[in-house]
């Protein structure tokens, strides 16, 4: 693969997101095929936003349910970049101006505690890394029209990273059994969504360690301040102008936004 179609590919992923026009799958007009050259894509779009002055401020797991995995055809999750402009807090009105066709998923977050460099590290020293955990809402949103994406196109796509909301109060995480949360998501009162802890990947941990082993052989660590969010725990439901969207996990309590 060139990287003239890396290139073309990620100015095309660019524009539809900065127009809010979603385009076709990029996997097909550009002919973007196989992992490796779907992240070569998302890390173009990521150098631009540096040099435009955004921070990272976190990852986020993507494809936790076996159920989405199957429906894609592929045996793993993935991961996106965070950045500083995609932070909301509880409470906080959503800008719908912002998105093109979002859909909410409610998420446990982990606020990583101290720096984690080198080598694939334990799952020991993996937790060791960790201060605490949050709910949280993701609000994914893909530049592909309809949502007809295939793996190529969501990782291509920062996987499908729109914005986040964090919950208030962090959680120590010895004090949580995290696997077995209970997890209700509303729109307007009305419950949309429910699972638990389990759904994501077997536990929100095995999730997040995931992606710290991923990041680790890619030679990137994770970093003192940094926001993992860890993947859904239940279905994604589609949101519009007007919608109070309200998740509510178990003892890490509930975080709340409204799209606007």
């Amino acid at each position: 693969m060139s990287n003239d179609s890396h290139l073309a590919a990620a100015l095309a992923l660019s524009e539809a997101r900065e127009s809010r026009r979603p385009i076709a799958p990029i996997s097909i007009i550009h002919s973007i095929q196989g992992l490796e050259a779907a992240y070569a894509v998302a890390e173009i779009n990521t150098q631009v936003r540096l040099s435009e002055g955004r921070r990272i401020v976190g990852l986020k797991v993507g494809l936790t349910s076996q159920a989405v995995q199957q429906q894609l055809g592929v045996d793993q999750p993935d991961f996106g970049v965070l950045f500083d402009d995609m932070e909301i807090l509880n409470g906080q009105d959503v800008p719908m101006a912002r998105l093109m066709q979002p859909k909410v998923e409610a998420e446990i977050a982990f606020v990583v505690s101290r720096d984690l460099t080198g080598t694939r590290p334990s799952y020991a020293e993996f937790l060791a890394c960790l201060g605490y955990a949050l709910p949280a809402i993701e609000i994914v949103d893909s530049a592909i029209a309809d949502w007809k994406i295939s793996l190529v196109d969501t990782v291509a796509d920062n996987a499908s990273c729109g914005l986040y909301v964090l919950g208030d109060q962090p959680v120590p995480l010895g004090q949580l059994a995290l696997g077995e949360l209970g997890m209700t998501l509303s729109k307007n009162g009305q419950t949309v969504s429910v699972g638990t802890g389990a759904a994501c990947l077997g536990h929100p941990l095995r999730a997040a360690y995931w992606l710290a082993c991923t990041m680790a052989e890619r030679g990137r660590g994770l970093r003192a301040g940094e926001i993992i969010l860890s993947g859904a725990l239940g279905p994604m439901v589609p949101v519009v102008a007007g919608d109070l969207v309200q998740a509510r996990i178990g003892a890490l309590g509930s975080v709340s936004c409204r799209m606007v």
